[in-house]
């Protein structure tokens, strides 16, 4: 064998040959699964970019949003924990800002409190889980709660994701005078079921080509529905001159599609260390903040065992015994990247499902994400490209990735009522309440009632109990306050 004592000192640093892999097929891999997940450089800035916090002020400090902020960070965010990964974890898994974690993030914590205090939550939560690696806790917490309710939350985020891909693109309004109507939405703006204007039917075909392009297994099917659908919000906008709302009720709901004064800039990474760790505590109090944090840590706990088992399954890296190699190293950097993505103000980072796009391209070892993670360093340099896609070219993705969330509920028992009944609720009341809070709360809390009811209350494990009371007295705050003369 011919080869350089660098090449074979890579080769056994990532293990590439032992693990039946190539240089070539290394890097092949990282290419795929970057432009697979490369949307989130996109679409993350449309969710926490376009969120305004309690003040009414968008990240950066600013009155109007900055996307190109946002995007910038996003992207060298994912590039150094997905390269750690590779280095430390040695296995082809990117990472990336969390989708339905940065929904939560701007819908569900921002609104209560400034963007700072907001991202110092999503800090704590990393060092929360980043100690329960290291101290061997994680697996207690993880089977903790019952896996249909884990399944549950993420089919729930799946269809809040799609709610606010479906408002934002304008496609589903909300009715001003709700309280006086006998249905709190409606479709398009009339009020009569018809859709108007130009930029919902670029939503509407944006859909349906992203749908085709996933339907038939496409490679970068996402990225390549945004892509292509701004290129024909483009061509519209050109023939129409729409402008944007509010200005033109059947304008563009953000961007409007043209050409950019640049395209390549030194990315603005000003976002890094925006964080307040304490900040929260003093907004809405101990139990609240002590609760979101719980609700973030859930949810990204969670949604990374998963990945980490069923990509670990495709890439061949999962023993008999369901073990795997390396496994603290792994969980380590994914918790270190929830905080990153908290101290540079992008949300959570997490552990991508989309790696297996590059394991189905041969990648098996961390060389792979090591290439991907140099792509993301490098699409922060394009960072202005975000201002030219508007919500209707990007909002198709949001749906789409709702629906992939969606098909885990098959993994639920409807036929068990005493599990199917606080499934239902964690999955429902999500989209219904427009938070990811209420439908956890909502569903651990049943769950441990049906239980206790039946009779079965040993079943219920102590830390279940634990997380079950906390939520009641979340739910039952104000009433509280109110009974203990607390203003």
């Amino acid at each position: 064998m011919n080869q350089t004592s660098s090449s074979t000192a890579l080769d056994r640093y990532f293990s590439i040959s032992a693990r039946g892999s190539t240089v070539g097929q290394e890097i092949r891999g990282g290419i795929a699964t970057f432009f697979t997940m490369a949307y989130i450089v996109v679409l993350n800035p449309l969710i926490i970019g376009t969120a305004a916090d309690k003040a009414g002020q968008f990240l950066g400090d600013g009155s109007v949003p900055n996307l190109p902020l946002v995007a910038a960070a996003t992207a060298f965010v994912a590039g150094i924990v997905t390269i750690a990964m590779g280095v430390f974890g040695r296995v082809p898994f990117a990472l990336a800002t969390g989708l339905g974690l940065n929904a939560f993030l701007a819908f569900g914590v921002a609104s209560q409190m400034s963007w700072e205090d907001a991202m110092g939550l999503v800090v704590l939560e990393g060092i929360v889980i980043a100690i329960l690696v290291v101290t061997g806790f994680r697996v207690a917490v993880f089977n903790a709660i019952p896996a249909q309710l884990k399944t549950a939350i993420s089919v729930g985020i799946g269809l809040f994701i799609t709610l606010i891909g479906f408002v934002d693109a304008g496609f589903v309004r909300r009715i001003p005078d709700a309280a006086h109507t006998t249905v709190p939405v409606q479709l398009g703006s009339l009020g009569n079921g018809s859709l108007t204007g130009w930029p919902t039917l670029v939503f509407v075909v944006g859909l349906l080509a992203t749908a085709f392009l996933v339907a038939r297994k496409a490679k970068g099917a996402i990225l390549v529905g945004i892509v292509a659908t701004t290129i024909f919000a483009f061509v519209v906008e050109l023939i129409g001159d729409l402008g944007s709302q509010p200005g033109k009720p059947n304008g563009w709901s953000l961007n409007i599609p043209q050409w950019p004064g640049k395209i390549i800039d030194v990315p603005d990474l000003s976002l890094i260390g925006q964080f307040s760790l304490f900040g929260a505590f003093a907004q809405i109090g101990g139990l609240a903040a002590v609760l979101l944090v719980f609700t973030l840590m859930l949810a990204d706990f969670f949604d990374t065992m998963g990945t980490i088992v069923g990509v670990g399954r495709q890439a061949g890296l999962v023993r008999a015994d369901g073990t795997m190699e390396r496994t603290r190293e792994i969980l380590l950097v994914d918790s270190v990247a929830a905080a990153a993505g908290g101290a540079a103000s992008v949300s959570s980072n997490t552990t991508y499902i989309e790696s297996a796009s590059g394991v189905g391209e041969g990648a098996r070892t961390g060389l792979a994400s090591v290439v991907t993670g140099l792509l993301f360093l490098l699409a922060m340099f394009f960072a202005p490209l975000t201002d030219i896609v508007p919500f209707e070219a990007a909002t198709p993705a949001l749906v789409i990735v709702g629906f992939l969330m969606m098909t885990q509920i098959k993994e639920i028992d409807f036929s068990d009522f005493e599990i199917a009944i606080p499934a239902f609720l964690t999955i429902v009341l999500m989209p219904f309440t427009y938070s990811i809070t209420a439908g956890i709360g909502a569903g651990f809390v049943s769950y441990i009632v049906i239980k206790v009811l039946r009779g079965k209350a040993k079943e219920v494990h102590p830390l279940l109990w634990l997380v079950g009371i906390l939520f009641v007295v979340y739910f039952a705050l104000e009433p509280i306050k109110s009974l203990l003369g607390i203003g």
